[in-house]
């Protein structure tokens, strides 16, 4: 399947922009809501069809509170992310496939809280991609914020840091160094994405 993940701007609360608003709560209500990273929302589409599609019904309110749409299509990779552009081009069939790998951002990894532990009093060992909090969409919201804060009742351990753009060579991406982080996330772009 493939995955949506929004990433909030800076000063916003995604989860309370977008579901405490009819709008973009209906257009989310049959999708189970994750969230991967910190201020994020996350859901599994049956097609990167369907991914764009959903992307575009939530147009308004991702130019408003949203700093990166990102669609991962297995098809493609199993780690890696596309851009909205990119997803939308692939879907188009204006771009192959197998001609998405050589523009990049890495995006760096690191706790959101340092201190966040588990109810054992022992450090939180997930990775980025393990043990989201889920959020039932499907159930009403109330126009208040108890449904937004519901959905974001815990922190995800992780945030995105300071993004490297590169250009794999030989297959291989050039390592992040621009910070220490415990791991990084990889973006694939278009190539005006990629030019300055």
């Amino acid at each position: 399947m493939t995955r949506v993940c929004l990433i909030g701007e800076d000063g916003s609360n995604l989860q309370y922009e977008l579901l405490s608003r009819e709008t973009a709560r209906e257009a989310l209500a049959t999708y189970d809501l994750e969230r991967p990273f910190e201020n994020s929302l996350a859901l599994r589409t049956v097609s990167i069809g369907a991914a764009v599609s959903l992307l575009n019904d939530l147009n308004w309110y991702l130019t408003r509170f949203v700093d990166e749409a990102l669609v991962q299509e297995p098809s493609i990779d199993d780690e890696e992310w596309l851009s909205r552009t990119l997803a939308e081009a692939l879907r188009n069939g204006t771009i192959e496939p197998a001609a998405t790998a050589e523009y990049c951002k890495i995006y760096g990894l690191e706790r959101a809280d340092a201190g966040l532990e588990t109810d054992g009093d022992q450090p939180d060992e997930r990775g980025p991609n393990e043990g989201v909090e889920t959020a039932d969409a499907a159930e009403p919201a109330d126009t208040d914020s108890s449904e937004a804060d519901r959905a974001g009742a815990v922190e995800p351990p992780y945030r995105l840091v300071e993004p490297l753009y590169v250009r794999r060579t030989g297959g291989d991406l050039p390592e992040y160094d621009l910070r220490d982080v415990e791991d990084t996330l990889v973006v694939r772009l278009t190539e005006a994405e990629y030019s300055p």
